[in-house]
């Protein structure tokens, strides 16, 4: 078991998704920064699938009850295991009794932790990831105890690996979503030639972005919508849903996110600048 000393912000357990229920109301969930998962799961020799711990902004103070191996990625945010500095996307042994603690956060905006054959969470539709009220909680809570698999010898044939960072990056990648021709000339200017800063309102749910492009008299009917679509409002204002985001929605789908802009994206925090681009073929 894993015992939650401290939880930190909003720490959850995400995989890679609920698939296949859109239709029926339930979101993808899963990791918000799928570039960041990919590598840690790879470095574990773990199934991609394999459940992990994403921390936002501030983490988590967590004791090992059995032997095992983990390793860390994503924003850049001082780490140490029982009081010794950790690093970055490298894979260590922790044993029984051992403490890791997360400290300030200096770059980016969520941090992922693995572990050897993943956090062993209750599957719910097939998927371990957090999503009240699908699951019994959306994010961890002191003195939670979280499964895991007591691993005592494990030689990975990558212990560690130099990444380049994806932190710095501003520009979101997207295609033309179902209603981009219903745009102007001077609304996709607008759109393509502007930098936009990142709102206080930004969640799992959406990120809204600080910036009006001219108001549109559009109408439609409530459509699907997945993570990554750019919704458009009325008065001109940008919703881009995430991972926890509505299956559906009546504003215009103007255009959609890569899933790397997702995890671009996922990294910005209120004030962060962003602008988009149509995706090269």
């Amino acid at each position: 078991m894993l015992k939650v000393l401290k939880p930190g912000f909003f720490t959850t357990i995400q995989d890679t998704g609920r698939f296949g229920l859109l239709n029926k109301g339930v979101p993808v969930s899963g990791q918000m920064d799928c570039i960041t998962a990919e590598k840690i799961n790879l470095l574990l020799e773990n199934d991609p699938t394999a459940a992990l711990m994403e921390i936002t902004m501030t983490g988590p103070t967590l004791e090992f009850e059995a032997d095992t191996y983990i390793c860390y990625g994503g924003s850049e945010m001082s780490v140490t295991l029982n009081n010794e500095p950790l690093e970055a996307y490298t894979v260590t042994k922790v044993n029984e009794g051992d403490i890791l603690s997360y400290g300030r956060l200096i770059k980016g905006f969520r941090n992922y932790l693995g572990i050897k054959n993943g956090f062993q969470t209750k599957k719910v539709l097939g998927s371990r990831s957090f999503y009240f009220p699908l699951t019994e909680k959306n994010h961890i809570t002191e003195r939670m105890e979280i499964d895991y698999e007591a691993i005592s010898d494990f030689k990975p044939i990558l212990p560690e690996l130099k990444v380049d960072s994806h932190l710095e990056e501003t520009v979101l990648q997207v295609t033309p979503g179902p209603e981009h021709g219903l745009l102007t000339d001077d609304q996709l200017s607008d759109l393509f030639q502007n930098e936009f800063t990142v709102a206080k309102e930004n969640d799992r749910m959406a990120y809204q972005l600080n910036f009006s492009i001219p108001q549109h008299h559009i109408s439609m009917l409530t459509s699907a919508t997945m993570p990554g679509t750019v919704q458009l409002t009325p008065a001109g204002k940008l919703i881009i849903l995430m991972k926890d985001g509505q299956t559906t929605g009546g504003y215009p789908r103007i255009l959609q996110l890569t899933e790397e802009a997702i995890a671009i994206l996922a990294q910005k925090k209120s004030g962060d600048k962003l602008s988009f681009a149509y995706l090269s073929s």
